[in-house]
């Protein structure tokens, strides 16, 4: 065949590869559109239901001990709606999302009453273990899933998802394992701190307004790293 007749051909390919390139290009433009507005839904997601799990753990455990205030009140529920707060669950998430990139908050707190426990003396403790414990189990659980199953993860969304689950329910959990009001992790402290050392019970109740933002310095500084450790021992893998 001479080049003239070839030419209409190669012009003819020419312009199907053309087309299939512009398709393409709008198809990634749109799923990266897409994934930029699904990932902070995916988020606030995530965090509802890890601190709504978290918090229903607070109600199961006091309710294991004789107190039913939680489940009275309709908190045993794994709905987030049941669970949220304005602020904590949806705007400081949300903000968040935009200025650092990375999703924290909280749930309303279940209520109990301390009172109603068979266990006087370690009940509080219990009561404030099980939320940390809970976030724990599902950060190995999807961590996990991370390490010895990746073949599940066809995108790489998905597995950014469950990357995100592990990382949010460390920091859930650790950072509420701290002894600083009204973290849970005061609740341990206060328990098993000797009657002699009231003094400082009464020192931290009244001063955790000071505390607090301290302990928050030394979380971002100190113990972040250490999560990140936490997270690579679990899944595997870096961030």
């Amino acid at each position: 065949m001479t080049i003239r007749e070839l030419l209409p051909q190669f012009l003819h390919l020419v312009a199907i590869d053309l087309i299939s390139l512009i398709v393409y290009l709008k198809l990634a433009i749109l799923a990266s559109i897409m994934e930029s507005l699904l990932l902070p839904i995916f988020y606030i997601v995530v965090i509802l239901y890890s601190v709504t799990i978290h918090e229903v753990s607070h109600g199961l455990m006091a309710n294991s001990l004789g107190d039913n205030t939680a489940k009275n009140l309709g908190r045993l529920s794994l709905n987030p709606i049941k669970h949220i707060d304005l602020f904590g669950s949806v705007l400081l998430p949300l903000f968040l999302f935009f200025t650092t990139g990375f999703v924290f908050g909280y749930a309303k707190p279940v209520p109990y009453n301390p009172n109603n426990l068979v266990d006087r003396k370690y009940g509080p403790a219990k009561v404030a273990i099980a939320g940390p414990l809970s976030n724990f189990t599902l950060a190995l659980l999807f961590g996990l899933t991370l390490r010895f199953a990746p073949d599940l993860f066809i995108s790489p969304m998905v597995f950014e998802l469950f990357s995100y689950i592990v990382l949010l329910n460390l920091v859930l959990g650790i950072f509420n394992l701290f002894p600083v009001p009204p973290l849970d992790g005061h609740w341990l402290l206060m328990t098993f701190l000797p009657p002699r050392m009231n003094s400082l019970k009464v020192y931290i109740y009244k001063n955790s307004f000071i505390l607090f933002p301290i302990f928050l310095v030394v979380f971002i500084v100190f113990v972040s790293p250490i999560i990140y450790w936490f997270f690579r021992l679990i899944t595997g893998t870096g961030l």
